[in-house]
């Protein structure tokens, strides 16, 4: 199964600061069947109890610690940083990571960073910039900087929670291509594979990949795949749109257009433009392109992962574009 880090507390696990949990459905009741999750709970790993005082983030953006949000003179910040180091090997075998949002610890963004004057300390009043990151966080997406990750609360937009899938399941595949021996064949299957994926979130990022990948050779190849999963993993992150997806769609019809009547052609043509005003859900147009290619094979077609980019049963297209 996939390996994918999760903050501790969303698995239902009482380790929160109030000796609560956070508990994620999505996670705990869809994703288990899927993924083989590895918990993480920095404060607990830095040996802080169950109930505790809570901490907060202080200072600025570039320079941010961690401390009791009622005595600034009490600094975590270097045991969470090394936590993350110490766990270093484990982050690196992970396809994912699904982070708590609102953590000091565990946050992605937006997080709270209060003066760090002693004057504000433990005052309702002390001002606060929602521009921080978790210490734990921001040190594993620092040490694997291509790891997709997420917080829970935003997974609740199916878009975006569309997005974090799919780049889970790639990155996956990458991993695998990579233990496997990196050739430019294999890497220029790997972008056949899913650049119609790619074009449904961000032309920009596929226009951009082709040319560079036209100059990859044995010499040059390391360096451009770091650049290329780099680019690909950033403009899977833009959540996909029906503009886009629709541009895929009718792309993809025209490989059936020898192949169809003009009855079937008509009917194609007008599922995609409903769902692209729409008035259609995705899973339309795709079924029956997925139908007529069941009755037209076509080996390019075969291999995308456009189609199927996750598990079907996650249901997860069923509320998307």
């Amino acid at each position: 199964m996939i390996e994918v880090g999760i903050s501790q507390c969303l698995l239902g696990q009482n380790v929160r600061f109030d000796g609560g949990h956070r508990k994620n459905n999505f996670c705990t009741q869809s994703l288990t069947e899927k993924f083989k999750f590895v918990s993480f709970c920095p404060e607990v790993g830095i040996g802080l109890p169950v109930p505790r005082k809570p901490i907060r983030l202080i200072g600025s953006k570039d320079n941010t610690k961690a401390v009791y949000s009622h005595d600034y003179t009490q600094d975590f910040t270097d045991d969470l940083q090394h936590y993350a180091r110490k766990n270093r090997d484990k982050l690196s075998q992970l396809s994912g990571f699904i982070f708590c949002k609102g953590s000091p610890s565990c946050g992605v963004e937006r997080i709270k960073i209060y003066n760090d004057s002693d004057d504000s300390a433990n005052k309702k009043s002390a001002q606060a910039e929602k521009n921080g990151t978790g210490i734990f966080a921001a040190e594993v997406m620092k040490y694997v900087p291509l790891l997709p990750v997420e917080e829970d609360g935003r997974l609740n937009d199916p878009l975006i929670r569309d997005s974090f899938i799919k780049r889970v399941y790639l990155y996956r595949e990458w991993q695998d291509m990579m233990e496997t021996g990196l050739t430019v064949h294999n890497l220029l299957s790997f972008h056949a594979r899913h650049k119609m994926t790619l074009l449904a979130h961000c032309q920009k990022t596929y226009r951009q990949i082709g040319p560079k990948l036209a100059k990859v050779n044995k010499e040059n190849i390391h360096e451009i795949a770091q650049a290329y999963i780099t680019d690909l993993m950033a403009g899977l992150k833009i959540p996909a749109t029906r503009a886009n997806n629709a541009n895929v769609l009718m792309h993809l019809q025209g490989f059936l257009k020898q192949k169809l009547d003009s009855v079937d052609r008509r009917e194609l043509a007008y599922t995609i433009l409903e769902y692209r005003r729409g008035l259609l859900p995705i899973l339309a147009p795709i079924t029956l392109l997925k139908h007529h290619f069941k009755h037209h094979p076509d080996q390019y077609i075969k291999q995308l992962s456009y189609f199927e980019p996750y598990p079907g049963d996650l249901a997860i297209r069923v509320k998307t574009l």
